[in-house]
């Protein structure tokens, strides 16, 4: 179900067991070769593979499309919402559901930089509710649900998301190669070893100048077709996940 489709008397009626599932990505620079829109095009197009596989048992809403994106400010185009300001956007999507009677929210994200705000976003609402019983909140980016896509496509070479890199442009490339440019000379840019395993704060431009990171020139349409089809499932499965949960286990 899509609730931009519905009107609210429909909405009410729903079981409140009803998972309601909010895509958050963002816009912000890609390099010279991909669009600002790439994290939301992709997740999008996620997110379209996976809704008819639910039919009437999850409620899926518009992608958020603004995201905290402040590391890539340096670069021009970019939106961003502050990570305060971003922690309030998703606990007030959230609030809304929960106003009405609804227990299980997810969050799936597709981008990089929403991750800590988001969970700290599950966290925060966890705790203001703890006096709610039968209630879940799970923030999940999608490339991060335990896939291997190279072991399906064992021409891929990263085995981690980077940015408008071999895996977002293999996808891009899959969805729409026009708003692809010139990825067949984009330079490598390592991922690097930032004080691992510490967690680092960074700004993109510490890292890359051309604003990619990852090697897109390895990119392939193909390759996308595989990781869309491994996403798709992974997020799939989580959403499934959901839906199982007899509202009181701590195991998923």
């Amino acid at each position: 179900m899509n609730l931009a489709d519905l009107t609210w008397p429909a909405v009410s009626a729903l079981p409140k067991e009803t998972p309601i599932v909010f895509p958050v990505a963002a816009l912000e620079q890609h390099g010279h070769h991909m669009p600002l829109f790439t994290d939301s095009l992709l997740l999008g197009e996620v997110i379209r593979r996976v809704a008819p596989r639910f039919e009437e048992g999850v409620l899926f809403a518009p992608l958020t499309w603004l995201g905290n994106s402040d590391h890539h400010l340096d670069f021009a185009g970019t939106l961003s919402a502050a990570p305060r300001v971003y922690l309030d956007l998703l606990n007030g999507l959230a609030e809304n559901f929960l106003h009405h009677g609804f227990r299980r929210i997810l969050f799936i994200n597709g981008h990089g930089g929403n991750d800590v705000p988001g969970r700290q976003a599950v966290f925060e609402l966890r705790q203001r509710h703890r006096q709610l019983n039968s209630v879940l909140f799970l923030f999940a980016t999608y490339w991060n649900l335990g896939a291997h896509p190279w072991e399906t496509d064992t021409t891929l070479v990263q085995r981690e998301m980077g940015h408008a890199c071999e895996w977002e442009t293999s996808m891009m490339l899959r969805l729409a190669p026009h708003l692809v440019g010139n990825y067949h000379h984009a330079p490598p840019v390592e991922f690097g070893t930032p004080f691992t395993p510490a967690f680092r704060g960074w700004i993109t431009s510490e890292r890359t100048v051309p604003g990619h990171i990852g090697q897109p020139h390895l990119a392939t349409a193909e390759k996308g077709e595989t990781l869309f089809r491994v996403f798709a499932d992974d997020v799939a499965a989580m959403i499934e996940r959901a839906m199982r949960w007899d509202g009181k286990s701590w195991n998923g």
